[in-house]
């Protein structure tokens, strides 16, 4: 008996929880295999379109379409884009809308989350009902542009924002993850003389800046590739976003206007300027997701979690 108790016992791997084996061989050939195919299916994709973007005319006609296969890089395509003003100013708007209605979006959302969050807070239940009815309920392109219209909103860049500002999911996953706060500390603060705001921006906002960070991230790329409102409620060609653009140029085959006016000789083919339109589109994702990602766990399953 002494011998069997003395046994020492097989030490489980680093990094693996009390429910969790070692993964076997096949396994591991498996998971690597899977996790393979996805990368490639992602990534294919994109080279190909940067690539095309950068090839010369010769190249996508020797190509008969998309280039799979580099020969020699050029940036015609950038230059015949960024000479003319339309995608330049698109970019720009583009820009300054996902800045500014990521800001409005993401304040009222935590504004609206954190006093559906405390159960004695003014209409609490009412609020709280609406905000649950949206999930259900969604008003119609008419109605919608009929408010917009009679607010004066038309043509306006508040058009682009305030329609779609708060999203009943995003109000829902922060009201979650506030609820999850030990109260407690809330109520310390409130002995201390603190009010609701400085208690919302000094400890809640601290202890959420996961959840926060992936629900402002949300916005951001849904104001960025966004396009629907503009074709509503925008006329004045000029204040286009880059969305729109992308979709009268890529999608609707219209003619950009600087792959046409003025260029001879070695212009670059449609084909690599819609392509070089997608990559100034998409760009602005791929930079931002790589440092909010490491928030989706903790941020949002969280969140959805708690409460």
């Amino acid at each position: 008996m002494t011998a069997l108790t003395s046994r020492p016992r097989a030490r489980r791997p680093a990094g693996l929880a009390p429910w969790e084996e070692r993964p076997s061989p096949v396994g591991q050939v498996g998971k690597g295999t899977l996790l393979t195919i996805i990368v490639v299916a992602v990534l294919g994709p994109l080279y190909t379109i940067v690539l095309t973007s950068l090839s010369s005319t010769a190249t996508v006609t020797r190509a008969g379409g998309l280039v799979l296969v580099p020969d020699g890089i050029t940036f015609e395509a950038y230059r015949q884009i960024f000479s003319d003003t339309v995608v330049s100013h698109a970019v720009m708007v583009s820009t300054g809308v996902t800045v500014v209605g990521t800001l409005v979006s993401a304040g009222v959302s935590v504004l609206g989350a954190y006093s559906l969050s405390r159960p004695g807070s003014f209409l609490h239940r009412p609020l709280l009902f609406s905000v649950l009815l949206m999930f259900v309920f969604i008003p119609g392109i008419i109605p919608v542009y009929l408010m917009v219209s009679g607010l004066g909103l038309k043509d306006s860049y508040w058009s682009l924002i305030l329609p779609t500002a708060v999203s009943a999911f995003n109000v829902v996953v922060l009201r979650s993850f506030f609820m999850g706060i030990p109260g407690e500390i809330l109520d310390s603060a409130r002995i201390d003389g603190a009010g609701e705001f400085r208690i919302l921006f000094r400890i809640v906002l601290p202890m959420s800046k996961a959840v926060t960070a992936v629900v402002a991230m949300f916005y951001a790329v849904g104001y960025w590739n966004a396009w629907f409102n503009a074709m509503l409620y925008i006329d004045d060609t000029r204040k286009w976003p880059l969305a729109l653009i992308l979709r009268q140029y890529v999608v609707d085959s219209n003619p950009l206007p600087a792959a046409t006016a003025g260029v001879t000789g070695d212009a670059p083919p449609t084909l690599a300027i819609k392509m070089a339109i997608v990559v100034i589109a998409v760009i602005p994702a791929l930079i931002i997701y790589p440092f909010v990602q490491r928030h989706f766990t903790k941020g949002v399953i969280v969140g959805a979690v708690k409460g």
